[in-house]
């Protein structure tokens, strides 16, 4: 009896961090729009799990800011005003900077080189006709975490993750549904910049970069005026 009782505790924990892992990934990848109401039977259905690992990662979730609970007692991705946007953004600019700043230190070759293979992936699908913007969201999330996990920060990676998991919603809204951004190959020539950046081992130079990345999408998605006040 005792054994058993040991080892249920752990199957739960280890579902539960799953489930929080995969919606947390969901959320920074973008997958979800601002003000999108979650169901505990839908995003246990598309999980393959039951409901209460999903409420259990909500509720966790909800603690970081990343989803809300409604008067209903509903899950919803909160709604992004102008304000916090822009703060989020000043703040990912420093943090994000920090990590950047030390992978151009770290970075080893066989990283830079997997880098060079998502940021070639993201500029292949820019050039189609039709993008598919599932996969741009993808490509561009796993760029800038490979850079952020060569900094070798384990304190500061998992704070980086919990900014994009409230913004990702709002910095791919725009991806989502057609972006001149996109079709201009602006995040190509920003990407481009970082790894020559990393490749020189020029931290100042990757910082630049990366601020320029930042600052041009949120300044693409301010523009646009969707956000409230």
């Amino acid at each position: 009896m005792e054994g058993m009782s040991a080892v249920v505790p752990i199957e739960h924990e280890t579902l539960g961090r799953r489930v929080y892992l995969d919606l947390r990934n969901m959320l920074v990848a973008g997958y979800f729009e601002p003000g999108e109401r979650l169901t505990l039977r839908k995003l246990a259905a598309a999980l393959g799990t039951s409901a209460m690992p999903v409420r259990d990662a909500l509720n966790q979730l909800m603690v970081e800011q990343a989803i809300e609970l409604l008067p209903s007692r509903s899950f919803r991705v909160p709604i992004m005003s102008r304000t916090r946007f822009t703060e989020i953004r000043d703040i990912r600019i420093r943090l994000e900077g920090m990590a950047v700043e030390a992978a151009a230190r770290r970075i080893a070759e066989d990283e830079l080189t997997k880098i060079e293979k998502i940021s070639a992936a993201f500029n292949a699908e820019c050039e189609l006709a039709d993008p598919d913007p599932s996969k741009l969201i993808v490509h561009n999330k796993d760029f800038h975490f490979s850079i952020y996990c060569a900094a070798q920060m384990p304190v500061l990676l998992p704070i980086i993750e919990g900014l994009w998991s409230q913004i990702g919603p709002v910095l791919n809204l725009d991806v989502r549904r057609g972006s001149s951004r996109i079709n201009n190959k602006v995040p190509s020539e920003h990407h481009q910049a970082l790894i020559e950046a990393l490749r020189k081992g020029d931290s100042d130079m990757a910082r630049v970069a990366l601020e320029a990345d930042l600052n041009g999408a949120a300044e693409h998605i301010l523009n646009q005026n969707k956000l409230p006040d």
